[in-house]
């Protein structure tokens, strides 16, 4: 413990949408960090709350007939009540509309102003004549002007991944009525990104939390850092210093909301909150998803540093979530509504909070899918931990009457003292499956305890003995329990219960595990954990493909058709792939020399996130060879290599083909 508090915060929710399990890949996390450290001795404070502004909540309200401060406030309610249901319990969840983050974002942009980190810029930028209004980020899409590829306003999605400015955007089409956008200049205003540069340079390394989003960000800021426009032409949102018709980016609101939300959690606390966010050592760990890396690790340290505040002390940042094998998306089907889905079908946080945490590794893709989940549910929840509580406690409480009056042996309280350290390496290193994987550890260990002293049999020869074994059991049994809190706040509060205490697991320090249990009574012992039946996986799938095969309908309707003639136009061949590399500064491009029998062509192509170079070379693969030549992340593309489905599965000839070969 370094003796300084420990502020640990969420990335915020955006108030237009319901909670899904993707969100709580960073949520459930986080909540577990902050239980275990303040059980470890540390003094922690959890803060978050809902991101209310920016033009999709604009364009949602307006198409409910509300407004966007009644849709915040519905889905503020809804992500608070959502959060708790799971067991994740912030010291405070505040809103971005609200006048606390208001006036400190009004004060943080006047500081950045007069610390001249700020000057004004006339630029274009997308304009829909049909729905008269700009459209900022999200709502305009077009071709991305480094790579080529289809992007959205704000960021290259679908290619080099990189971040967009206002007016930078090709080809912009309105996505609100699909009609064409066109160009306006207007006055907004930048933030000077591009002077932090050396500052960034030195402060990433130091950055804790998880190694991905350090080196990500790294790799950003060598490679191109461009000032960011920090205005938007749009009424909802904090009024920009000065200006009457612009208001900040909500990349800029929404982090302050960090600094808003602590403000009114001191308040209420009588706290200090520069404690906090001043200073030269704060301890702030922000806990994200993996999308949002750029903006906390670069924008946010930056504007932090120009506005004089103490700079984040670690960012951990989560994998996605695919579910069943497919790239989550809503509008295909593939997601799982946290109430719906889940919760209101009665099945527990606790067995989410475990899968979620227990599956993979914090920084990779999660696959969420309902026959492992019963299947983890079943074998290790069930068959691991609650099988062994279950029946040491029921065997003490039947012969003994309770807890027999000995002392654990020592070998016993060596094994607990050994599982404590791994636990807690791995939580201060954001490692949170092996975390899991070393409490799981310990209640097998308790079980082939159990098991091999087997003192159902040893009662019979030597009662003693068998008290003994007891004795031991129920100690592991209490570090299970107080290690597994964090993890499942519910059942090991029904566990502390049974175990013969009546105040409340979280108040006693994980350090207790190694304290002796004591006589006492056991309160009537049963079954923490019911498994998971076929028959309800069967159901819980069944509305999942059916909300898929909804989503497909509704997209064939929605196919368009073109004639022979048009399809004529493409000229489709067979390539053999000779090499490929990656394109610097990317993450998801290759360039690749493809053979087209009598040529040799450069191509660049957005598959690097599914193949490495050396599963390509010699592949024979289909390509559109008749594109015009562009310019792709500064590589020259004369070609498409054409690919299917969210995996980029690559079209393939079943037999060998000629490279050149048409594709009839």
């Amino acid at each position: 413990m370094s003796g300084k508090p420990l502020l640990v915060t969420c990335g915020l929710p955006y108030t237009n949408g319901p909670c899904h399990i993707g969100h709580l890949r960073t949520y459930v996390p986080a909540d577990f960090y902050v239980r275990y450290m303040r059980r470890s001795g540390e003094e922690v404070v959890f803060i978050c709350g809902s991101d209310n502004h920016g033009t999709p909540i604009v364009i949602s309200a307006e198409r409910e007939g509300s407004t966007p401060r009644a849709l915040s406030e519905r889905y503020h309610q809804h992500f608070y009540e959502t959060f708790r249901r799971m067991e994740v319990v912030f010291d405070r969840f505040g809103m971005t509309d609200d006048a606390m983050n208001r006036e400190t974002t009004r004060s943080i942009v006047e500081r950045l102003i007069d610390n001249g980190y700020v000057y004004s810029k006339t630029i274009s930028q997308s304009y829909c004549p049909a729905c008269e209004r700009f459209l900022p980020d999200r709502y305009v899409e077009g071709i991305c002007p480094h790579c080529g590829a289809v992007a959205r306003g704000d960021e290259c999605d679908q290619g080099c991944g990189q971040h967009l400015e206002p007016g930078e955007i090709k080809d912009a089409v309105c996505k609100i009525c699909g009609g064409k956008a066109e160009n306006r200049e207007q006055e907004h205003y930048f933030f000077k990104l591009s002077a932090f540069r050396d500052f960034l340079l030195e402060y990433l390394p130091t950055l804790g939390g998880t190694a991905t989003a350090r080196n990500y960000a790294l790799g950003w800021v060598k490679e191109l850092l461009h000032d960011w426009c920090i205005t938007r032409t749009m009424d909802w949102g904090v009024p920009f210093p000065g200006s009457d018709d612009l208001v900040v980016y909500v990349w800029v609101d929404a982090p302050i909301g960090y600094i808003s939300f602590t403000k009114e959690w001191a308040q209420i606390a009588g706290a200090d909150w520069k404690a906090y966010w001043c200073g030269d050592e704060t301890r702030v760990t922000h806990f994200i998803g993996g999308d949002i890396i750029y903006h906390h690790c670069i924008f946010w340290p930056a504007l932090l540093k120009a506005a004089g505040y103490g700079l984040p002390h670690a960012v951990v940042a989560s994998g996605m979530v695919t579910i069943e094998g497919r790239k989550f998306s809503k509008s295909r089907g593939y997601v799982v509504w946290t109430n719906d889905d889940y919760l209101d079908r009665g099945l527990p946080a606790d067995y989410l909070r475990y899968y979620l945490l227990s599956y993979t590794n914090h920084t990779k893709e999660l696959d969420f899918s309902w026959k492992v989940y019963a299947e983890r549910v079943n074998k290790e929840i069930v068959g691991t931990l609650g099988n062994f509580v279950y029946r040491t406690m029921y065997f003490a409480e039947k012969e003994f009457g309770g807890v027999p009056d000995l002392p654990p042996r020592p070998a016993i309280l060596e094994e607990v003292e050994r599982s404590l350290a791994g636990v807690d390496a791995a939580m201060r290193d954001y490692d949170f499956k092996n975390a899991v994987d070393s409490m799981m550890a310990l209640a097998s260990f308790g079980n082939a305890y159990i098991q091999n002293n087997a003192p159902w049999k040893l009662i019979k020869e030597d009662r003693a003995a068998a008290e003994q074994v007891i004795a031991d059991c129920l100690q592991v049994v209490k570090a299970l329990v107080l290690t597994f809190q964090p993890l499942m706040p519910d059942a090991m509060q029904r566990a502390w219960t049974m175990l013969g205490y009546d105040d409340n697991v979280a108040d006693h320090p994980i350090a207790e595990a190694t304290a002796p249990v004591g006589a006492r009574a056991l309160a009537k012992p049963a079954p923490l954990f019911a498994k998971i039946e076929e028959a309800q996986v069967n159901d819980l799938e069944k509305v999942l493909n059916a909300r898929v095969d909804a989503a497909n309908a509704a997209a064939k309707k929605k196919t368009s058709t073109v004639s022979i003639e048009e399809f004529g136009k493409l000229e489709i061949r067979i390539a053999k792939v000779v090499s490929a590399e990656p394109i610097k500064g990317s993450k998801k491009l290759y360039k690749l020399i493809v053979d087209l029998g009598g040529e040799k062509r450069q191509v660049v192509s957005g598959i690097a996130p599914f193949y490495a170079p050396d599963e390509l070379a010699g592949k024979d693969v289909a390509m559109i060879v008749n594109l015009a030549p562009a310019k792709i992340f500064g590589v020259e593309s004369r070609g498409m290599i054409l690919a299917a489905g969210d995996e980029a599965s690559l079209l393939v000839p079943l037999r060998p083909v000629r490279p050149g070969t048409p594709v009839r």
